[in-house]
């Protein structure tokens, strides 16, 4: 399973189809994220699994329970699998959270959604 290339990869592609596969556990996740990613191949996204069906948009919202702001290469190192990455970027001052930070908690199940399945 090849990696995604970049933010823009995952959120205008594969965050869509896992959401549009799995509706129902999405909206377990029952909340709205923002995620500003910069650098290249960044930008900034808005993940709402509180609407039925949830949704996946450019741009970021004012409606955000959590929001997260991370540079591409650090996103592509927390897509990487190691479920610690995300920690380590928090704790070294990569990774932002701003708002509710225990739904940044959540963040594996929403990329489990939308990691690639093999055929």
């Amino acid at each position: 399973m090849a990696m995604p290339s970049s933010a823009q990869e995952v959120f205008d592609v594969l965050v869509p189809q896992g959401l549009s596969q799995f509706p129902d556990k999405a909206n377990e996740l029952n909340s709205i994220y923002c995620f500003k990613i910069s650098g290249e191949g960044g930008g900034d996204w808005t993940v709402d699994t509180v609407s039925k069906p949830p949704s996946c948009t450019k741009g970021a919202s004012d409606k955000a329970q959590c929001t997260i702001s991370v540079s591409n290469e650090d996103f592509k190192t927390m897509l990487g699998g190691d479920p610690n990455a995300g920690m380590q970027l928090f704790f070294a001052g990569k990774l932002t959270v701003t708002g509710d930070v225990t739904l940044a908690m959540k963040l594996q199940q929403l990329f489990e959604l939308a990691r690639p399945k093999s055929a």
